[in-house]
């Protein structure tokens, strides 16, 4: 089995780009892990997690673990909307697994716990970023730093963040939804192929 881990940001521009470029992501990690069943590893955050986890049922012998930063009640408190909830709760009953993490000291290192627990359990990232620092300790950009230090394949999908101090998306233009691999095997041409038989 192949782990996907998954790290994000949680307000996105054009969505319709980065799920094709989440579905491109995924296409290329089966092939790059060929006969392998998959499992997602996700905190189900609003955003790209939530998108992975779509574009995941395109794989109908898939499976998620969710993994819950907080306490189920006080966790759904971040999610805005009564649809966003529903949306939450309707994942969560697709999970074969929930892991509930104790809370932490502050909700900011709770976050940041999750990410690593999720690094700690996957074999490679989906990383839906737009390649700049973290606004907030634990985010996006430091989950990805770590990814890199421990040597995991990653899948960049490139996505603009939140304007910093705002809940208004930002996109990167044409770059919006393009995929990046990092560490993953090297594609081989048929001509290759026939070359090795």
């Amino acid at each position: 089995m192949v782990v996907i881990g998954v790290t994000g940001h949680r307000i996105l521009a054009d969505p319709d780009r980065v799920s094709f470029g989440i579905a491109e992501a995924i296409d290329r990690i089966v092939e790059a892990f060929p006969g392998e069943a998959l499992r997602i590893v996700s905190c189900l955050v609003e955003g790209a997690d939530r998108l992975v986890a779509r574009q995941m049922q395109r794989y109908p012998d898939s499976q998620l673990t969710a993994v819950l930063p907080l306490p189920q009640s006080d966790y759904m408190t971040d999610f805005s909307t009564t649809q966003s909830k529903r949306e939450f709760l309707d994942l969560l009953d697709r999970a074969d697994k929930v892991v509930e993490l104790p809370m932490s000291r502050s909700r900011e290192q709770t976050y940041e716990t999750a990410g690593r627990y999720v690094l700690d359990h996957c074999d490679v990232l989906v990383a839906v970023w737009d390649g700049s620092h973290a606004q907030g300790r634990g985010g996006t950009g430091d989950v990805v730093s770590e990814a890199r230090k421990r040597g995991l394949p990653i899948a960049w999908v490139q996505a603009g963040n939140r304007k910093l101090g705002t809940k208004e998306p930002a996109t990167l233009g044409e770059e919006q939804g393009k995929v990046n691999f990092e560490r993953f095997p090297r594609r081989t041409t048929p001509t290759e192929g026939k070359r090795g038989a």
